[in-house]
Order: structure tokens, then C-alpha cells, then sequence
């Protein structure tokens, strides 16, 4: 009885040990998919799914990653719906800068988002495009375009974002060659890196970064200097920042001095 009670109390001092090291990897890189995860604590994926299922854990399974238990910002989750309009002058700056980056030919993938429409919309209408979606509103808007080749990456359908997400999708992304990435995120740091609200957004954006020959991060200047729970890339991981016109200098200096470029709109533009 005590050989069985000595079993179970050095199991829970390693899990606890397994847990504080997983607490402490989150902090550092932010959510990490399971087997990643598992392997970096040398342990099974099953081994650490059983310590996530344990009750009182700081942490939970979301979409095949690991991820803290709640928004430590304590704001509601993210809605489409509700960040429609919110800085949208500035998101029409930065989608129009974008926009001009595109050249007729040209294979881009499109990310999710509420600035991702205003992009899609300032794209000159002749031009000739295959484009990589996965997002239903920016979808629904290449549908009017001619001259628009439309790859829509399928599966399960995310309603706060307005996203379908699957490991088919992912595959299918992986295999295919993209001129350029117009990235979107909720939030740029110099330090701390890009990172968006909804985490079955990270693997599209990362594979997406992956498979292109130039990304582009289409941001307005409000999401400068800002954090979101999850983490998909360095500052430095794209060709360019594309924002709108800056209100304060700070977040511009310090994504500058961590080796990324900024391109901000005019304030006219």
C-alpha cells in the first residue's frame, strides 16, 4: 500500500515538474502544438494529454495545440463581427499600401481578418490572379472578381473568425508555391513577435510564411506594440510591415531596432 502511495506521489511530483516547464515554454514561444510539446518535456503525447486532463490545470487543448486556460487580458473572446469597424479608416490605409504590392500573374494567399476585405477591394480589377484563401468573407468577395483564379482552403468551419481550418487544408497549402503572403494579426511586438486571438489561425498563417517567396504583414498602426495570445512569427519573418500612418513613434523605434521593416502609409493615403 505505501510502495503504491510512493508511485503515485513521485508521478505527481514529475507531472508537476512536466507542468511547470510546459507553464514556463508557453511564456517564452507562446502555444505549442501537442506532439511538439510532448517531445520538448520528453514525453508521450499521451502522457501529456493525460497531465492536461488532470482537473486545475493552467492549460488546455485547443485545435491540436497547447494553450493557457482564458485570456490573461480578460477581454471577451474575438468576434468578426464586433471588430468590423473598428479602426477601419486606418485598415483601408494599410490594405491600400499593400495592395500595390501585387503584380499581375502573381500567385497570393490572403489571410482572415478584418483587414484582409479592404485589400481584396483595392486590388486593381484587371489584374490577372490565382489567389489561396480560407477565410469566408475575403471568399465571397474574390467570387466578383474576373481574371481571379480562387483556391478556397476547406474544413471545419471557425464562426468567431470566419474560417474553415483542416489538416487536408494545411497539406494541400504545403505542396502549392505562393508569390506572396498578405498576413494579417492582432498584434506586433518587437520583442514578443506577431500573434493573432483565434489559435486554429496559427498553423494557416505559419505554412502560408512557409510556402511564399515574399510575406507581408498588413496591419493598422493600433496593433503596434500589442500581444495576443497566439504566437505564429517573428517580427524579422516578413518582407515588409505594412501599416497605416503612425500616431506615435515608440512601437515604429523598437520594431526598427529588432530588424524589421515598416512600411506606413501617408496620412493622406
Amino acid at each position: 500500500m505505501s510502495q503504491g502511495g510512493g508511485v503515485q506521489g513521485v508521478a505527481g511530483v514529475r507531472r508537476t515538474a512536466r507542468l511547470a516547464q510546459l507553464g514556463e515554454m508557453l511564456r517564452q514561444g507562446g502555444p505549442a502544438r501537442l506532439e511538439s510539446a510532448a517531445a520538448a518535456l520528453g514525453v508521450s503525447s499521451m502522457t501529456l494529454r493525460r497531465d492536461l486532463a488532470k482537473p486545475g490545470q493552467p492549460f488546455t487543448l485547443l485545435g491540436g495545440h497547447v494553450v493557457p486556460l482564458g485570456d490573461p487580458s480578460g477581454r471577451s473572446p474575438y468576434a468578426l463581427e464586433r471588430e468590423q469597424d473598428s479602426h477601419a479608416s486606418a485598415k483601408r490605409q494599410a490594405a491600400r499600401r499593400a495592395a500595390t504590392l501585387v503584380e499581375d500573374g502573381d500567385t497570393i494567399f490572403i489571410d482572415c481578418g478584418t483587414t484582409m476585405p479592404h485589400f481584396v477591394e483595392a486590388l486593381p480589377p484587371g489584374l490577372s490572379l490565382t489567389v489561396l484563401c480560407y477565410a469566408l468573407n475575403i471568399v465571397t468577395l474574390l467570387s466578383r472578381r474576373e481574371r481571379t483564379q480562387l483556391v478556397l482552403l476547406g474544413g471545419l468551419y471557425h464562426p468567431a473568425s470566419a474560417t474553415f481550418a483542416s489538416d487536408e487544408a494545411l497539406a494541400n497549402l504545403r505542396r502549392l508555391r505562393i508569390n506572396k503572403a498578405f498576413i494579417s494579426a492582432g498584434g506586433v511586438h518587437a520583442t514578443r513577435g506577431v500573434t493573432c486571438t483565434n489559435f486554429n489561425e496559427v498553423p494557416v498563417k505559419q505554412v502560408a510564411l512557409a510556402s511564399a517567396a515574399h510575406s507581408f504583414l498588413v496591419v493598422d498602426a493600433s496593433k503596434l506594440g500589442k500581444l495576443k495570445p497566439a504566437y505564429f512569427a517573428p517580427v524579422t519573418a516578413f518582407d515588409r510591415i505594412v501599416t497605416s500612418a503612425l500616431n506615435r513613434p515608440e512601437p515604429a523605434t523598437a520594431l526598427a531596432r529588432a530588424g524589421a521593416r515598416l512600411d506606413a502609409a501617408g496620412a493622406g493615403s
